[in-house]
């Protein structure tokens, strides 16, 4: 069975196919709904709060036909202590493929262990494929005429600013390795990148091209995209007054685009706090392209969604 849990489950000829379609869906979403998941019922698992992942999968379910069936621990028997691997042999009776929103990565590969539907990440506190794939669709929309991540994405220079150990940090690091781009991460020395995503790629041989650097000139410097996250994610909000006083000179400012080509982006995968992690001033400006990504997730995730419901074997 295939799923999509990390960046690098699809083969380098799915990789390029998703892209490729999802260019497509962008560019006929006028001829919306198609017949992809036609007489499908796709099941969306969030443990956690989400907007723009759930209403872009939700749609996108709708657009290529099929019907979304949203779930959460309070309205299923997983709130009240059923096992994973019965959850999920349920659930592979009634739906043609599952979305999961959660906390734990070994939750969502214990789901699709014993899943024998397609088992999508939406999200866990080690990796964001779905919002990589999307950003980097916006990366070569923005920069390039390729739609190709193999090709157009090889070489650029993207830094990541604050907290250098979350999630997203994690997703760039891998797509640095899948697609030759350099990933700077800059942030405080106790939020470096851990030694979880080193190991993941080693175990699949994948060359990183990741540099961590808590100088912010060094990592801005001659970098084609400057990019932020949240300091304070869902579940570390007792650690609110801690992070923010530890990641205040990581902000994301005018300045620092000084440093960063001239024709470089500012991106960031929301929800934004303007003053916090980037300055209005960035986010308001032409170089700022939050929107673009937002919509793209909707596109990509389509493309991702075709892609598993094409090869569910």
């Amino acid at each position: 069975m295939n799923h999509f849990l990390e960046e690098n489950n699809f083969s380098k000829e799915q990789i390029e196919t998703v892209f490729k379609q999802a260019f497509e869906f962008k560019n006929t979403r006028n001829q919306r709904p198609t017949k992809d998941l036609f007489g499908q019922s796709w099941g969306m698992l969030f443990y956690k709060n989400s907007t723009r992942t759930r209403v872009s999968f939700e749609v996108g379910i709708r657009e290529l036909g099929g019907n979304p069936v949203l779930l959460d621990l309070s309205s299923t028997q997983i709130g009240r202590g059923e096992s994973i691997e019965d959850t999920a042999r349920v659930l592979s009776r009634f739906l043609d493929g599952l979305i999961i929103r959660t906390h734990g990565h070994e939750l969502i590969k214990e789901f699709a262990k014993h899943s024998e539907i397609p088992v999508v990440n939406a999200l866990t506190d080690f990796l964001h494929p779905c919002q990589i794939y999307a950003d980097c669709m916006t990366i070569l929309e923005k920069t390039t005429t390729s739609q190709n991540p193999y090709h157009g994405l090889k070489g650029k220079k993207l830094a990541f600013f604050g907290d250098t150990s979350c999630n997203m940090a994690n997703s760039w690091i891998l797509a640095g390795a899948l697609w030759g781009m350099e990933i700077f991460l800059c942030g405080p020395e106790e939020f470096k990148p851990t030694q979880e995503i080193e190991s993941f790629c080693k175990q699949f041989g994948l060359s990183t091209h990741w540099h961590y650097t808590p100088d912010c000139t060094e990592a801005a410097h001659n970098a084609d995209i400057l990019y932020t996250d949240v300091w304070v994610s869902m579940g570390y909000e007792n650690e609110e007054t801690d992070r923010k006083e530890k990641m205040t000179p990581y902000r994301v400012t005018k300045d620092l685009f000084d440093q960063a080509k001239e024709n470089a982006l500012f991106m960031h995968c929301m929800p934004a706090h303007p003053g916090e992690e980037v300055t209005e001033e960035v986010l308001d400006s032409p170089r700022s392209i939050l929107f673009d990504q937002a919509e793209n997730r909707l596109h990509m995730q389509k493309g991702i969604l075709k892609q598993l419901s094409n090869n569910k074997i």
